[in-house]
């Protein structure tokens, strides 16, 4: 575990049609400095719920606890700091959709570059429990979700994860997508995706290694283009999320002094467009149907304020 880190998430949306939108984004996040014993972590939990008024409601706490859980099937814990107070008991049904591996080829897996691996367990699921956010009970009651783990030894130089579902005119669509930059003997890669699309009862893999010079990306607070070439596919994707419903996080590093920040928001509108060789394209759009995150080192966060939470 020395100079490694590892993390579970859950990300997960009530965007129904005639109901005011909530999200939620749930992390649990094990690591190790290069320099320090291993057992250090973190749990996360923000709410997203513009109705009840303010910005996302968010509480971390560096802490491990024994009774914390965390995985495909649910996510059970609770987070004390700085005077505020969440925990949570989730349940996840995966909704039949088999694991996704984001890397391709998968041989990737077991290579030291990227220096982070990613799976989405549970690519399209429900969640239902309940959260509590300093006295505030959210229940949460069949909310579509998406359960990520990722682990490695360094963050990317910048990404994106975007996870789009809830489309009103085909409900079964769901994408799930990983852009990032890394660095590789000290230069900087174009950007690589991985993800896939599942649509018309099929799922299409999107980017990999052999797509890299089809992939283009304009990515900002609040806002993501990104045009992502796959096999028998190319999608063209638009996220816009408003910052005032944004999270800033800061993400360790496992060498001291080497973190990013993380803009998250739970409620982002999508638009996407698909093209398939002898088809007719298709375009598809989802109001606060979406989870956009953008990461990187010395981001620009559009003036969304930094969460207090730093770790240890």
């Amino acid at each position: 575990m020395r100079g490694r880190y590892e993390s579970w998430f859950l990300s997960a949306r009530d965007a129904e049609p005639g109901r005011p939108p909530r999200a939620l984004w749930i992390r649990h996040t094990r690591h190790a400095y290069e320099d320090a014993d291993p057992g250090g972590g973190a749990l996360w939990c923000t709410v997203f719920d513009p109705a009840a008024g303010g910005g996302p409601a968010a509480v971390k706490e560096s802490a491990v606890r024994a009774d914390a859980r965390c995985g495909a099937d649910g996510f059970r814990g609770e987070a004390r700091a700085r005077g505020r107070m969440a925990e949570w008991e989730l349940a996840v049904a995966g909704g039949g959709a088999a694991e996704l591996r984001h890397l391709r080829p998968g041989l990737l897996y077991r290579t030291p570059i990227p220096r982070t691996k990613l799976v989405a367990p549970v690519p399209d699921g429900v969640v239902s429990g309940h959260v509590v956010v300093d006295g505030v009970v959210v229940d949460v009651m069949s909310w579509r979700a998406t359960v990520g783990h990722n682990w490695g030894r360094e963050h990317a130089e910048k990404w994106v994860w975007l996870h789009a579902a809830g489309f009103p005119d085909a409900p079964e669509v769901w994408l799930e997508l990983a852009l990032a930059r890394v660095r590789v003997a000290g230069a900087l890669t174009p950007w690589i995706a991985n993800g896939a699309v599942f649509l018309g009862g099929r799922r299409f893999r999107l980017g990999g290694v052999g797509h890299v010079p089809g992939v283009r990306v304009v990515a900002a607070a609040g806002r993501l283009e990104a045009i992502v070439p796959g096999r028998g596919i190319e999608v063209r994707v638009a996220a816009d999320a408003d910052l005032d419903q944004t999270v800033a996080f800061t993400y360790a590093g496992t060498v001291p002094g080497d973190d990013r920040t993380a803009l998250h928001a739970g409620l982002a509108s999508v638009r996407l467009g698909v093209r398939r060789p002898g088809r007719a394209s298709a375009e598809l759009a989802t109001v606060a149907g979406g989870a956009y995150e953008l990461g990187g080192r010395e981001l620009d966060a559009g003036g969304v304020p930094l969460q207090p939470y730093p770790d240890p």
